[in-house]
């Protein structure tokens, strides 16, 4: 499985955004510094914003390509759609949950077999999550204290996902609407970058 190894934290500083949520990420970026204060050409900036959006939900550009042309079939803005469509993967979904504390734990706990997918296991990070379909962290996997501690002490979650901390369960209960998802990404100049290839 291919997967980004790139160093979180530099990674987050030459995207110009806080990608990994971590409190530190940011600390060496000033204004100035990296690609503080470049002034970006049209094309630029349509690359910046789709490398963003990668480094968000941590997929490869063949993913990305394959979410766009599902996205284009869509009735819905495109821009919406490719976003709604990497926020309902499982191992996002995953991570947003509160079961994990980043998207790379998210998806190792996927890969490792530690999640179950309506009373199912699923080892595959890309797999739908639909609208009412359960997430639980399988039995045996709720003894690893840093997965307990997760799930128990997650402060807030989107308003699309329910939890019932008790039996480590949570759901998606409708499709996220674009103005939810805590993404800062333009995303029409992600669909602009790909219509014009």
């Amino acid at each position: 499985m291919a997967r980004n190894l790139n160093p979180r934290f530099k990674e987050s500083r030459r995207l110009g955004v806080n990608i990994y949520g971590h409190p530190k990420a940011m600390d060496r970026y000033r204004k100035g510094m990296g690609r503080g204060d470049k002034k970006l050409s049209t094309y630029g900036e349509q690359l910046l914003q789709k490398q963003r959006l990668k480094a968000y939900y941590g997929v490869l550009e063949k993913q990305m390509r394959r979410y766009m042309d599902e996205a284009k079939k869509s009735a819905d803005i495109t821009g919406d759609q490719l976003v709604r469509l990497l926020e309902t993967r499982l191992d996002n979904m995953v991570y947003r949950m509160g079961f994990a504390s980043s998207i790379r734990q998210a998806r190792q706990m996927v890969v490792h077999r530690h999640i179950q997918l309506n009373g199912k296991r699923v080892d595959r990070p890309s797999h739908r999550v639909s609208i009412g379909d359960q997430v639980t962290l399988k039995e045996s996997s709720r003894d690893i204290e840093s997965f307990n501690s997760n799930f128990r002490e997650l402060k807030s979650h989107p308003s699309y996902i329910s939890r019932d901390v008790e039996s480590f369960t949570a759901s998606l209960t409708k499709s996220p609407d674009r103005e939810e998802i805590p993404v800062e990404v333009n995303d029409h100049l992600v669909v602009e970058y790909y219509t014009a290839l």
